[in-house]
């Protein structure tokens, strides 16, 4: 079983859609990527903040599995790291099946709260034809599987880089399902 790393970090400090690799980023506590236009107490995705712009932040760091790239490449889309909007490309952790609470400890000091899935926009259709619909799925039931990635707000600040070893404590019983946030 391979050990849970990051592959990759991005940010951009605009609202862009898609984020610019680095060498490593730094998260805030309580703020998200230092430098990222996401990053604050109350909410900064456009979307929402035109919806009340008051609502806490439960989007401060975007997380995306590296395999989701591996299925994406698969059905004829080449995605490189950041480029749909993700802060931290990890590898080797099945990011959509853990629980509302659970903590990654990521690098020697940096601990991410996840708070729920990315909602999946109409923007990853601007970057390439028909890749919202690639990202989406049903399970078996019919229920709407979003493989986007995930959010999360960070509950210790330190510095992320490639091939920093990422570890996940679970959140007590009975676990909580991610849903969009």
């Amino acid at each position: 079983m391979i050990k849970p790393i990051v592959t990759s970090v991005s940010k951009s400090s605009t609202h862009t859609f898609s984020k610019y690799t680095c060498e490593k980023i730094y998260l805030l506590k309580g703020l998200g990527v230092d430098g990222d236009a996401h990053s604050g107490t109350k909410v900064k995705h456009r979307s929402r903040v035109s919806k009340d712009p008051n609502q806490p932040n439960l989007r401060q760091v975007h997380l995306i599995h590296s395999e989701l790239f591996d299925e994406l490449k698969e059905k004829g889309f080449d995605i490189k790291e950041g480029e749909i909007g993700e802060n931290i490309t990890t590898k080797g952790i099945e990011l959509l099946r853990l629980p509302i609470d659970s903590v990654l400890s990521i690098g020697d000091e940096a601990k991410i709260l996840v708070t729920g899935l990315r909602n999946p926009c109409k923007q990853l259709d601007s970057l390439k034809q028909g890749l919202m619909k690639a990202v989406l799925d049903r399970d078996d039931k019919g229920n709407l599987i979003r493989k986007a990635g995930i959010m999360g707000v960070v509950l210790e600040g330190g510095e992320v880089k490639t091939g920093d070893e990422i570890t996940v404590k679970l959140p007590e019983e009975p676990h909580i399902k991610l849903e969009r946030v």
